[in-house]
């Protein structure tokens, strides 16, 4: 896959990125195949390809923008980008992917966006195994097609469960500048200090954002302090205590109730979790 290294680490805008179409198969003639990323922080550039893709955090944590969303890609969850779909990505630094493409053939219902998915050991065991076919390789044989049929059916059934694991994008002028800014300052952001930042009254951004997003400002707050505070807690040195912090939680107990209740277990048992996939 070609990327390109950055030191910005915010996503950028599609409105400022030009879009590349990448031939992942090199004009190769194979059903499926498979690259491993692993390294330090980069950044893709706006994209799209011409084939599936899943792509399966093993540690670390990825960062995917689309025109519609922003998704965070965790420690052992799987992001799916159908082919077509223009997309930057974001590596964190120490992160190691395993992502597999299908030939658009194998899977003629993936939609048209991104998701997260929580895949099966057979399905993540299956991606990993994938990876004796690089993508680039000159042809298939009847081996890996097969393989590849395979595991494209059991993708097919694990697009129907999906993790809510995004925050929406907005085209809004204002919306989006309030987006912008609540990301940047998840410590200390209000509704109050946010509507001073883009000019509005609280009560013009909380109607822009249900309009415009179809949710409150407070909840796009939580769900944006929850991403952040995965993002966090996939760092082997980072503190729940610290990832409470920074995220705009007085105590520890409150952003516990939060976490556990937005991703279904504590923060402790999600960091152990993670770090036990790391070894």
């Amino acid at each position: 896959m070609t990327v390109s290294a950055s030191s910005d680490s915010h996503l950028s805008t599609p409105a400022n990125m030009a879009r590349r179409v990448i031939d992942l198969r090199r004009s190769g003639s194979a059903l499926g195949g498979s690259y491993l990323y692993e390294g330090d922080a980069l950044i893709t550039g706006w994209h799209s390809h011409d084939v599936h893709q899943i792509e399966y955090a093993l540690h670390g944590v990825v960062e995917v923008q689309t025109d519609s969303a922003h998704y965070l890609l965790p420690p052992q969850q799987a992001g799916w980008i159908p082919a077509g779909l223009a997309h930057q990505a974001v590596m964190n630094p120490d992160v190691k992917t395993v992502a597999v493409m299908f030939d658009r053939t194998l899977i003629p219902d993936a939609g048209d966006r991104a998701r997260i998915l929580a895949v099966s050991p057979l399905v993540r065991e299956m991606m990993i195994y994938a990876l004796r076919w690089p993508i680039d390789r000159p042809c298939g044989d009847e081996e890996s097609d097969n393989f590849f049929r395979t595991l494209a059916a059991l993708v097919r059934e694990a697009l129907d469960h999906e993790a809510p694991l995004s925050l929406p994008t907005s085209e809004h002028p204002i919306v989006g500048a309030a987006m912008d800014y609540t990301k940047a300052n998840l410590d200390t952001a209000t509704c109050a200090s946010v509507s001073r930042a883009v000019s509005v009254s609280e009560r013009t951004l909380r109607r822009l954002f249900a309009d415009t997003l179809g949710l409150s400002w407070r909840t796009y707050l939580l769900h944006a302090r929850m991403l952040r505070a995965m993002a966090l807690l996939a760092v082997p040195t980072q503190s729940v205590q610290r990832t409470a912090t920074a995220v705009g939680f007085d105590s520890v107990s409150s952003f516990t109730r939060a976490f556990t209740q937005f991703c279904g277990e504590t923060p402790s048992a999600y960091r152990r979790r993670v770090a036990d996939e790391r070894r």
